[in-house]
């Protein structure tokens, strides 16, 4: 049997490291154009073909990129899966793009915390969702590997790299159309679960869209639906029960929107035309309502592109200061908040990088 030539054969007869093998197989940097050529016709003379293993032992690479979000299965709601959904599968192409892997974990209380540090371990960056880890935890992993937290944060706690989208401006762009367009004065706001960024985020444009047009503001949302279906419709039968039927109900989702929809309808309170409803992310459904839902669009898939993007950047560039990026939103404009028109865009917010 032919013995299989490796990198330290090639790297030996070039006269050049295993690293310097590497970085010319991947069409790297810091080598001169006679060193590239001598290696390439050394591999090729060999017949050596770079494995994926053999690339990530020369670098000190994996080519694994973590990905670790909420656990749904837990008693507490937790962000859409919907969602969560669409930010995998933008995760994974770049990460395939990019010629790595996504290694995909769910944390769920203390164990969560040991599989976040395993996976930690075993990857060249972690992309981390909102309310996954602690801000401790993140720290304390950011010291040892490149971290991405995919949330804006009100009060960042740690010097991350971060990725989200323009919640507040979105929400604001939204209150506001209700206001001028429809002159809704009683909003509602049904919230997501207490600790979720986005949601915070999203109720912070609520009050500033409320305050802006000289509207009563609350300090706190008028319920909370934990950002699924079953807890929206909860929420909007209590305000039922409270004998309490606003303006509009703004949803800091749309599945609680949709379950809104729900009560409402077995309720025979008409959408628009009693109460308008609203939801924010755009999932694909809500198109297919009856009906059709107006909500604000969030890049989903995209978020999580940049997000690795980001992480892939931060294990070549470790040194660089913390960097933020916000993607913009957009108001999509149905029937359910009395308007016949498809759809009006916004420019809520251009990405930008600033520092965390």
């Amino acid at each position: 049997m032919v013995e299989r030539s490796t990198i330290y054969e090639v790297a030996r007869r070039s006269g050049v490291s295993t690293a310097t093998v590497s970085r010319v197989m991947d069409n790297g940097t810091g080598f001169s154009s006679a060193t590239r050529d001598r290696v390439l016709a050394v591999a090729n003379e060999l017949g050596w073909v770079p494995s994926g293993s053999a690339r990530g032992l020369a670098r000190r690479r994996t080519g694994i990129v973590g990905l670790l979000f909420p656990d749904f299965a837990g008693e507490a709601e937790q962000e859409s899966p919907l969602y969560v959904d669409q930010v995998i599968r933008g995760a994974e192409r770049a990460a395939a793009t990019a010629g790595n892997a996504v290694l995909i974990a769910a944390t769920r209380s203390a164990s969560g915390r040991d599989l976040a540090f395993s996976v930690a371990s075993k990857v060249d960056g972690l992309v981390v969702m909102a309310r996954s880890l602690t801000d401790q935890d993140l720290a304390t992993i950011g010291q040892n590997v490149p971290v991405v937290a995919l949330a804006n944060r009100p009060e960042p706690a740690s010097d991350l790299d971060r990725v989200g989208a323009d919640n507040r401006g979105g929400t604001r762009a939204l209150v506001d159309h209700l206001v001028d367009q429809h002159r809704c004065r009683d909003l509602v706001f049904v919230g997501g679960p207490q600790r979720s960024p986005d949601s915070m985020e999203r109720f912070a444009g609520f009050r500033e869209a409320m305050r802006g047009a000289g509207l009563h503001v609350r300090q706190h949302p008028d319920a909370c639906g934990g950002f699924t279906e079953p807890g929206g419709a909860r929420a909007v039968a209590e305000l039922l029960e409270q004998r309490r039927l606003p303006d509009a109900i703004v949803c800091g989702n749309d599945e609680m929107a949709i379950g809104a929809l729900g009560v409402l309808k077995r309720a025979k309170i008409k959408v628009p035309a009693d109460v308008a409803v609203t939801g924010f992310d755009d999932i694909a459904a809500t198109r297919h309502l009856a009906p059709p839902l107006t909500t604000v669009r969030q890049p989903m898939y995209e978020l999580g592109q940049c997000a690795v993007k980001t992480v892939l950047a931060r294990v070549t560039e470790r040194s660089a200061k913390p960097h933020e990026v916000v993607l913009s939103t957009e108001l999509v404009v149905r029937r359910s908040c009395g308007c016949r028109v498809r759809t009006q865009p916004t420019d809520n917010s251009d990405q930008k990088g600033n520092a965390a």
